[in-house]
């Protein structure tokens, strides 16, 4: 049986994505791949378990530009799932792609959950283009919800991951950064 075989009925191929519940659970059969090494997203080649390779990135990327998705803003389903996804990788080998992603994705969901305008997900989570280029850079217009939700992620995360930092300075601005020393109950990077 081929790896699309294996694929289809469970609707991770970007074609057969049609809603953002749908993204979600892609996601989370990729997150099952990277934890086990098996499943339909390593089918046909060797894959280590805790281990994130540049296919593994791909099928991310793959799943969330979905051409039924790029109108609609990352959903915190989603959003949560990659957040499933960076903890599960103990290994990395994609060349920091899902990293990018990965900011890039919850920025998307973080300002548009706030009430802000985003760019289509094309734009948005493309690798060529600069997540400062859109994202907001000051904590103007960010619902305190949405920081205090990122933040509780973030607490529950054992991997230390610079893509988060640049995402808290993206989502509440570089110039607001030294509160986070005043605020760690908020702001917990785990560092």
């Amino acid at each position: 049986m081929t790896a699309q075989a294996f694929a289809d009925p469970v609707g991770i191929e970007a074609a057969a994505i049609e809603d953002r519940y749908g993204a979600a659970r892609a996601l989370g059969v990729v997150r099952d791949g990277i934890i086990t090494g098996e499943g339909p997203t390593t089918s046909g080649r060797v894959h280590f378990s805790r281990t994130l390779d540049e296919a593994d990135a791909s099928w991310c990327t793959r799943i969330l530009a979905a051409p039924a998705l790029d109108n609609q803003p990352v959903s915190r389903a989603e959003a949560e799932a990659l957040f499933e996804i960076n903890e599960a990788a103990a290994e990395r080998s994609d060349g920091g792609r899902f990293d990018d992603l990965f900011a890039k994705a919850v920025a998307h969901h973080a300002a548009a959950a706030s009430g802000l305008p985003v760019p289509p997900r094309s734009v948005a989570l493309s690798p060529d283009v600069a997540i400062e280029s859109w994202a907001p850079t000051q904590a103007v217009g960010v619902e305190t919800e949405v920081l205090e939700w990122v933040a509780r992620q973030m607490r529950s995360t054992r991997r230390n991951n610079h893509s988060l930092m640049r995402l808290v300075a993206t989502l509440i601005g570089v110039a607001t950064l030294p509160l986070l020393h005043q605020m760690p109950h908020i702001f917990d990077l785990g560092t």
